[in-house]
């Protein structure tokens, strides 16, 4: 299956839809108090968000770079942020093709390392990283102390 993947601006309708499917997905998952720790991602520190889109040009996966500031996480790396596949296009290798889209992304901007962060209660998203090479680190910036967070990060070649 093919897809198209192609950066638009963060606040683009079809990265807002898919970034509040995300959004319910997690308040079912955690609750809908406020689950994610330090300053949310916005339009004026995204350098990079990507949209994947079906052979109908549906908005179908989706994810972010933002550069960090962070010497938690080394130099030079940059955080993946919403990455979000909808439920009907799990499966089906879309989400890797965005990660990977992304960690070319990432290169470009100079970036030497991707980190994310991830819930414990997203067991599927925890498989899908270490399956694509990342490995756990310590909890780094605001997710230090996080009692539902998980970090993982992966050097880009």
């Amino acid at each position: 299956m093919t897809w198209q993947i192609a950066p638009v601006d963060y606040d683009h309708p079809d990265a807002e839809r898919l970034r509040r499917e995300q959004r319910r997905e997690l308040d079912e998952r955690y609750g809908s108090d406020d689950h994610e720790p330090g300053t949310p991602p916005s339009a004026s520190d995204v350098a990079v968000f990507l949209v994947a889109r079906d052979a109908d040009g549906r908005a179908i996966a989706c994810g972010g770079l933002r550069p960090l500031d962070d010497a938690t996480v080394g130099a030079h790396s940059v955080e993946v942020k919403r990455m979000y596949v909808t439920p009907e296009a799990r499966g089906t290798g879309v989400a890797t093709a965005v990660l990977r889209a992304l960690e070319a992304a990432a290169a470009t901007l100079g970036a030497h390392r991707v980190v994310l962060e991830t819930g414990t209660e997203q067991p599927d998203a925890i498989r899908f990283y270490e399956r694509e090479g990342y490995e756990s680190i310590p909890l780094f910036g605001a997710y230090i102390g996080g009692s539902l967070s998980l970090c993982f990060a992966r050097p880009l070649p």
